[in-house]
């Protein structure tokens, strides 16, 4: 499974970072990105956190 967040509507809020550091970091102007690649088995319900949680619903999670 792979984490996408959509640049463009990231509120830089922080959530997911908080929540799942082994998936999501701040880019150099400070939005979220998700790392390339799968999610790392032991960080995916974090990762589910942060998607269910973000406030404006910019992260995705998919099977590829």
């Amino acid at each position: 499974m792979k984490a996408y967040v959509d640049q463009d509507g990231c509120i830089s809020c922080g959530l997911c970072i908080d929540l799942c550091p082994e998936v999501f970091s701040y880019n150099e102007d400070d939005v979220s990105v998700a790392i390339e690649g799968d999610i790392p088995e032991d960080a995916l319900e974090r990762a589910e956190e942060s998607r269910d949680g973000c406030p404006v619903s910019v992260i995705d999670l998919k099977d590829e």
